[in-house]
Order: C-alpha cells, then structure tokens, then sequence
C-alpha cells in the first residue's frame, strides 16, 4: 500500500541537514575523512561530562529495583521535583514537580505540548529561519504552521509576528539560543511579545501559549546573555533536553515544563501527560531520568565552541562573508555570496566544506555552519574557506592559507 500523499510530499522535499550528511558520507568515502570538513549536522563535540558518567555507573552497579521498569508517565516523581526546584532557582517561579514532564528529548516535549493544546486547524506561528521539523511537527497534530520573517539579525520582528497572529493562533514556538542562527533574545524583546500576545488574547478572549524551546540555553558567548522566555511570557511552555549541555543526544532525554502562570496551567499539565501515554513515548527512559536528575545544575563548559566560534568568524570576515556572530548555540549563519545560495553550496561542496543551505531554514540567501566539530577540523579548513572566499570576492585580499 503506498504511503499518505502528505508523507510522500514531505519525503520528496527531504531534510536538507540529512541529505547534506548523507552527501559528506559519500564525499569522506572518496576523498578520506580528513580531508572533508563536515559542517552540516548538529552532532555535539565531545564525550558526555564525568559526572554524568559517574552517576550512569553508580546507578546500574546499585541495580535497584524500579530502575529499568515502568513508572507513572510524567516520569520518576523524585526527578521531577527535582527539576521543578532547579527549573524555580533559575526562573523565580514557583514550579513544582506536577508541573514537569519528563519527555524523550525536546522533540518528545514539542510534540506532547503541541497535542495537548491543538485542535484541527489551529494555527502555530514559527520565526524564520527556524529548525525545520517544526512545521512537521505543528502537522503531526492538525496544526497549521505560519511562519513570520525575523530582522536582519535575526531577532523577533514585532510586526511580522503581529501580521502572522489571526483568531485561530493557539502557539508561538520560540527557539533562543536559536539553531541555525545562534541569535539570543534579550528580555525586552520578550516582554514585547508578551505585550503583544496580551493584546491578542483580550481581542479573541482565548490564550496563546509559547512554546519554549530550550535546547541550546546553556551555551551562551560572551557579551550575551540568556533570558528564561517564562520570566517575561506568561503563558509559556518549555520544551527541553540534555542531548547539547550533557553531550547525550543519542539518550533522548529531555522535559516539558509548564509554567504555573500559564492559563489553565493545571489542565494543561495533565493533558501533556496523557498525550506523552497515546503518542506512543510512554514515558523518557528510566535511567537517564535518574542520571540527569543528579546534574541538573552541572554548568557545562565548552571552550571548544567558542575557539571554534572565533575562528570562524574572523576568517569569514576576513573573507569577505557577511555573518552575523551568534549570541549562543553553535551554528553560523551567513549570507550567501551567490544569488543561489545552491550555486553556493556546490562550490563550498568543490572545496570538500559541507554546509545546508538557508532555505532548508525558511531563510533563503543563507547558509548554515554547524561548528560542533574538533578544532583540527576547523583548522584545517580555514585555507578551503579562504579559497571560497577568493572564488566569491575576488577583488579582495585573502589571508594567509597556512
């Protein structure tokens, strides 16, 4: 039997992120692992922090009873609460343990949250350029996606977002740190959009819930700062997950946190519940809801993204590109040189440098970095971005290519 109309569609259409990693497998196999510089895939650098190692092996060696069996579908009460109390030391607000979910990821999260609140037809606004499986998983509950374009550097446009809000919104999905772009939204923007989400729901009479997606909030640079989106928004919902700060996406462990301030707070965190039963996760897994509970404060240090970060960006610049230096996560996001950004990516692919294009993003003209590799590889990369640059810019002086 064939597949849904909707599915084959979005099979054809593809994920950028996975067709360029599928291309670097291909391309490594011809020209040798180290002679391609890899930039297409998210993959966190490094092994997961000893603490969280050490906790993994003192669990299993205790072999305790209830450790690998089922538990209520919220998750392990005791690693709740213990969340809720991290989760109210970081925010000021009072979270208890019913109002946590442990989730397979910050997908898992997203796509309980989204169930629980959707009816059919109810539309979700995203902020361009965004991680493109929200719009699938908007879909995968009957939502409609309605994307709103972001400034030049990729901050929240008030106005696009005001035009992208009609009577049937039910979500916004922030994303701060943001992949791809790294931008960081300070709080007066935050407190912006929740003047603006207020003013939308005393016109309709009905809430719009922002749906906080959270993954990237402890890699912040320098100069920047991390705002907690449910300090400034009422009504929010955060969605994440240890697989960035504990180097661990492979576990699929993450939580949904609703804030008590949302409306119908209550209901809302039941529902999620019940959602995280039918949807078919059942419940996160047992033993990393026990690790992780004892590092949920744990403050991870990455000075390999920043070396990454900084390398990078000076020699794009020096290069010519234009790039806006990200706030936080690890990705660049420059603009393409070229009119078609995939003209641009065949020629970056020419140097053995795998990028996604921004269209991949709902941006187009751009291009994607993810720069969570080891510094050898982007080392050696510089003189390929150098000679990219000269392809692209060539009344401009390159750098050395040592």
């Amino acid at each position: 039997m064939p597949a849904s109309p909707e599915i084959r569609e979005a099979i054809r259409q593809g994920s950028w992120i996975r067709k360029m990693f599928e291309d670097g497998a291909q391309l490594k196999s011809v020209q040798g692992p180290d002679n391609v510089f890899d930039f297409s895939l998210g993959n966190p650098y490094g092994a997961p922090p000893g603490e969280l190692l050490e906790e993994m092996r003192r669990l299993l060696a205790a072999s305790s009873e209830d450790l690998h069996r089922y538990m209520p579908n919220a998750g392990f009460p005791d690693v709740r609460k213990k969340i809720a109390a991290s989760l109210t030391q970081s925010t000021g607000l009072p979270i208890e343990a019913d109002h946590v979910i442990m989730t397979t990821g910050a997908a898992g999260a997203l796509n309980v949250a989204l169930r629980a609140i959707l009816s059919p037809g109810d539309e979700v606004v995203v902020i361009a350029p965004y991680f493109a499986e929200y719009l699938f998983y908007i879909r995968n509950s009957g939502g409609v996606p309605v994307v709103a374009g972001s400034t030049d550097d990729f901050q929240m446009d008030m106005g696009t977002i005001r035009a992208a809000l009609s009577d049937r919104t039910k979500a916004v999905i922030l994303n701060t740190p943001n992949n791809p772009t790294g931008a960081v939204y300070p709080r007066d923007s935050l407190l912006a959009l929740d003047a603006l989400l207020a003013e939308r729901e005393r016109q309709t009479g009905k809430p719009v819930y922002v749906l906080s997606d959270e993954p990237y909030r402890k890699i912040v640079y320098p100069g920047f700062s991390f705002s907690p989106p449910a300090v400034s928004l009422r009504n929010t919902l955060v969605a994440y997950s240890h697989s960035k700060d504990l180097n661990v996406p492979g576990e699929r462990i993450g939580y949904l946190a609703v804030s008590p301030r949302a409306a119908d707070a209550g209901e809302i965190s039941e529902a999620c519940v019940f959602c995280n039963r039918v949807l078919g996760f059942v419940n996160a897994p047992s033993l990393m809801q026990r690790a992780v509970a004892a590092v949920q404060d744990l403050e991870p240090d990455f000075p390999v993204y920043r070396s990454n970060r900084d390398a990078l960006l000076a020699t794009l610049t020096e290069a010519g590109f234009s790039v806006v230096p990200p706030g936080g996560a690890f990705y660049l996001f420059p603009r393409s040189p070229s009119g078609n950004e995939m003209e641009f990516v065949a020629a970056a692919r020419e140097e053995n440098i795998l990028v996604v294009p921004g269209s991949g993003f709902g941006r187009e003209g751009h291009f994607r970095i993810a720069f969570c590799v080891s510094p050898d590889t982007v080392t050696r990369s510089l003189p390929a971005w150098r000679r990219l640059g000269g392809k692209f810019f060539p009344g401009r002086r390159q750098g050395a290519t040592r």
